[in-house]
């Protein structure tokens, strides 16, 4: 086929990118976890990961991450610091390119969501 048969692409017509494959949607799981472990509400000396403050994590394709958290509290001082925090430790992920973090309410957190790890730093059992 030569250039003046070759099919044109369509203008604005969106790209597919390729789906993750599990190997490195894996991998990409693991660094956020570890990203999220390093966010720390300051009144509790527990990473928001164990506390169970992390609700849901998306990954698209295209290694956007959209993140539901909450909060011990709805009305916890760092409310309006929080989802900063977590944003910008997912940022330091290689390849991520959009981060998106929403505060949640709905269900309200509860120590029920705290890991046994969570709960023995806390003197909780």
């Amino acid at each position: 086929m030569d250039d003046a048969t070759a099919p044109n692409p369509v203008v604005g017509e969106p790209t597919q990118t390729p789906p993750l494959s599990q190997a490195e949607l894996d991998a990409i799981t693991d660094q956020l976890i570890e990203k999220l472990k390093t966010v720390f509400d300051p009144e509790i000396p527990v990473d928001i990961y164990e506390l169970g403050l992390i609700y849901k994590v998306d990954v698209s394709d295209d290694k956007d991450v959209a993140i539901d958290m909450t909060l011990t509290a709805p009305g916890c001082p760092v409310a309006g610091e929080m989802p900063g925090w977590v944003e910008d430790a997912v940022r330091e992920i290689e390849g991520v390119r959009n981060v998106t973090v929403d505060l949640v309410f709905d269900p309200p957190w509860d120590p029920s969501r705290m890991s046994d790890e969570a709960k023995l730093a806390l003197n909780m059992f």
